[in-house]
């Protein structure tokens, strides 16, 4: 086998991905305002062994180190996200001088040490301010996301050149508004609709607000979980086609073609409303590149007691499955990338996600920890990645997730997707074996996927 074999493109680009509340820490310091996520996550019941992201990973306090360890993986790029209620406290209006001034320290220490920045504006931490105001539910929310947006643009997009809108807007709705299980904790099958409609018209708003002080690249990321039939009964089929489009079509629909699947009004029945048509104008704005999250797939079988569509997931026997229950299942991510150039054209793509929760060894054996099945999972999905290029894929780049341990939102510290393990009593840092395998792969353009 020769190394050559999975070289990838000159000019693709490897980083690492995290977000705001998962590892800042700090979340109120120097003048910050709290977000849902504060909120939530001191809410009695809702977060596993009662954990917050009052510390995390101390990043707030910590970035300078973490960009060394950035450094020493040889990142190329880092895909941060940016705390709204850190640089507008009331969520609108007054700006904090100390917030915003985190960030720009944090995109000049990137700068310094050879790492492009990608900042992503909402990544789950709305301001309780806006919350309070309605939040998602509210139509005035797209003007307050672009006048965010606008803030932000202009203190840093001479240094930054890759932004995106929104992280997974499927995520917010459907744990946040329809299930109840993340921030703000609602459960309502008339909210969803309304709320996934107004992230949508925010990101519209906000890539317009780019085009308006931006002079480089905006884009939106969705995170997309292929869907299999269990069988070929035309129940499982009918399942199959309303959980694609639920999950995989809901936003990148109505931003890529300017419309909404007709199986989410099949879906939602009396909860799905009548949207004015000019929204859809709003929301289908010209992106620069769409960023793709993919962590596993769905075997669907029809299930008349699941809400609200009518399917479950599949166990698969004798397939691998991950901490968080979801299977390792790499063609998934060849499929998905086919499927999104099949359907919305050749726009540039980025894996802005992909990454594994495995159990670790708690301490560190001669400054090394091992993380076989974390790393087998790295190593096959970039051999997936590798093929779906060669098959005409317009991939631009890959981001690991994540780059260390982190609060994994409700489940708290207790799943770990991290390439550096976090000691969170000592906050020591320790790479692990995944961490060691992605920089030979960095290092080498992907040539070293081909070892053994």
């Amino acid at each position: 086998m020769t190394s050559h074999r999975f070289r990838f493109p000159e000019g693709f680009h490897w980083g690492a991905a995290t977000s705001a509340y998962q590892i800042e820490g700090s979340p109120l310091a120097d003048g910050a305002g709290p977000s849902i996520w504060q909120r939530f996550a001191h809410t009695p019941g809702m977060m596993a062994n009662g954990d917050t992201g009052d510390i995390a990973c101390d990043h707030y306090r910590r970035y300078r180190d973490d960009v060394q360890l950035m450094r020493a993986l040889g990142l190329q790029g880092y895909r941060f996200s940016i705390n709204w209620a850190r640089v507008l406290p009331e969520g609108t209006g007054r700006v904090n001088p100390k917030g915003l001034d985190f960030y720009s320290r944090l995109v000049d220490e990137l700068l310094e040490n050879g790492i492009v920045p990608n900042a992503t504006l909402f990544h789950w931490d709305l301001p309780t301010a806006l919350d309070d105001r309605g939040g998602w539910l509210n139509r005035d929310i797209a003007h307050w996301f672009a006048d965010y947006a606008a803030v932000m643009f202009k203190a840093l997009d001479d240094r930054v050149p890759r932004w995106t809108t929104l992280n997974e807007p499927w995520v917010v709705t459907d744990g946040g508004y329809l299930h109840g299980l993340l921030a703000p904790g609602h459960r309502n099958k008339y909210e969803a609709p309304i709320a996934a409609h107004n992230l949508m018209r925010a990101s519209g708003a906000g890539i317009q607000a780019y085009r308006a002080h931006g002079n480089h690249e905006v884009g939106v990321v969705f995170n997309i979980e292929p869907k299999y039939p269990h069988s070929q009964s035309a129940e499982d089929l009918a399942a199959t086609r309303r959980a694609h489009a639920y999950m995989n079509q809901q936003f990148a629909d109505p931003a890529l073609l300017g419309s909404y699947p007709p199986e989410l009004k099949e879906i939602f029945g009396d909860a799905w409303p009548e949207f004015p048509h000019d929204d859809f104008k709003l929301m289908q704005q010209p992106v620069d590149f769409v960023g793709i999250n993919y962590y596993t797939r769905a075997v669907v079988k029809h299930d008349a007691e699941a809400f609200p569509l009518k399917a479950s997931s599949v166990f698969q026997p004798n397939a691998t499955y991950t901490e968080t229950g979801w299977e390792v299942f790499e063609q998934g991510l060849i499929d998905t990338l086919t499927w999104f150039k099949n359907r919305y054209g050749n726009v540039p793509l980025y894996i802005t996600e992909n990454g594994s929760a495995f159990y670790d060894p708690p301490e560190a054996e001669n400054g090394e920890l091992d993380d076989p099945l974390r790393a087998t999972y790295l190593r096959k999905h970039l051999v997936a990645l590798h093929q779906a290029i060669e098959a005409g894929v317009n991939l631009k780049g890959y981001y690991a997730w994540s780059l260390m341990d982190n609060l994994e939102w409700s489940l708290g510290f207790s799943k770990r997707f991290g390439l550096y393990h976090v000691d969170f009593a000592t906050q020591k840092r320790t790479a692990k074996t995944s961490a060691k395998l992605y920089a030979t792969v960095i290092e080498s353009n992907g040539e070293a996927l081909a070892a053994d």
